[in-house]
């Protein structure tokens, strides 16, 4: 699945809307810390990886910035432990 996430600066938020249905990750921003401190996918578009495509996103633009992560919310805390691959922004 491809759906197309766009980044809130003002509003600390990366979102998608999916089928009509709004899918958002909010965050803290500390200067290079982002705090991860809630994935919402609402049970009409749940179980389709919208969740993942979003934090994969937000990691992947945390990297590209220079920043460390913290995954406050426990869906992003459960994604980061699955993928090794964004270890090293833990912060």
């Amino acid at each position: 699945m491809s759906i197309e996430i766009k980044h809130l600066a003002q509003q600390h938020r990366f979102a998608a809307t999916v089928d009509g249905h709004d899918c958002e990750i909010d965050y803290d921003l500390n200067g290079k810390i982002m705090t991860i401190l809630h994935t919402g996918v609402p049970p009409e578009v749940g179980g389709r990886g919208i969740a993942g495509e979003l934090t994969r996103f937000a990691l992947d633009y945390a990297r590209a910035q220079g920043w460390q992560v913290v995954p406050a919310c426990s869906y992003a805390d459960a994604y980061m432990q699955r993928h090794t691959e964004y270890a090293d922004l833990l912060a």
